[in-house]
């Protein structure tokens, strides 16, 4: 089915709104005013160049979005897959290790929602993520220092709630902070895919002889999320906040000097004026 799909979505997914054949010209120009709003000036039709390839190639935000993304990602498939061993751990059976999984992971969507609810209104996604991030830690270090089982379950849903929020709030953020549609989808490429390789290391660090406190995997995550998301978002949006303060003070404004519109419009983020959503 799914190949079957794939096939199906040449014909049917279409690349720009401006192109979507099933909304009405009114629709149609809604859509490209809300993409507009959230800095996708390019919605409208464009042909790929490896240009746009080397520009994210090249950004040093891809990079760093990355970096975030390897901390909740990494951190995301060492919870998803070893939570039930964790629990069993515990002392708890295999079956009902399996059910007290659940909790941690309805609570963590509910924090997901009511994060993208929150960033999308104050557009602080750093902030957004440094905070949510903080829970992680706290967990996880629950899970390090504590041998009580209802400490260490206290600290699986902290463990969830700084994770999984990160997840769509990362994505969002280096989406917000790309203009260009193929360049945009490269740098997304970049960042999911060096998160989804993480995946090697967390399937790697819960051992079995290491249980039930198994202190090598906590750490490994402990780690991922202090490092890597918490410093990766806090050195982001130090440098974002840096960089459109000196765009705002019109330090950038030469970057523009003998260019023609188009050109000025191809330069997507490195336009003067595109300020960075922190």
């Amino acid at each position: 089915m799914t190949i079957l799909v794939g096939i199906a979505s040449y014909w049917m997914v279409h690349d720009f709104p401006a192109e979507a054949t099933f909304l009405s010209p009114d629709d149609r120009a809604r859509v490209l005013r809300r993409l507009r709003a959230d800095k996708q000036a390019s919605a409208s039709h464009e042909d790929f160049q490896m240009r746009y390839f080397w520009q994210s190639a090249k950004d040093w935000k891809t990079l760093m979005f990355a970096i975030i993304y390897m901390g909740a990602d990494g951190s995301l498939y060492a919870f998803s897959l070893f939570l039930p061993s964790i629990i069993a751990g515990m002392g708890y059976k295999s079956t009902t290790a399996n059910l007290l999984s659940v909790p941690p992971y309805a609570v963590a969507a509910v924090v997901t929602v009511a994060v993208g609810y929150i960033a999308d209104r104050t557009q602080q996604r750093g902030y957004c993520n440094m905070v949510v991030s903080i829970f992680g830690i706290v967990g996880f270090a629950m899970l390090i220092g504590s041998g009580s089982p209802n400490v260490q379950y206290a600290g699986t849903f902290l463990g969830a709630v700084g994770i999984y929020p990160t997840i769509a709030n990362t994505v969002t953020w280096a989406a917000n902070n790309v203009e260009g549609v193929y360049k945009r989808g490269v740098t997304l490429g970049f960042v999911i895919g060096w998160g989804n390789i993480n995946g090697v290391v967390s399937s790697n660090i819960y051992r079995t002889k290491d249980k039930p406190r198994y202190f090598l995997g906590h750490g490994v995550v402990l780690a991922y999320l202090t490092l890597w998301l918490l410093g990766g978002s806090v050195a982001t949006r130090i440098l974002l906040a840096r960089e459109n303060k000196k765009r705002m003070q019109g330090h950038r404004d030469a970057w523009i000097q003998g260019k023609n519109e188009q050109e000025v419009e191809d330069m997507g983020d490195q336009r003067p004026d595109f300020l960075y959503t922190l």
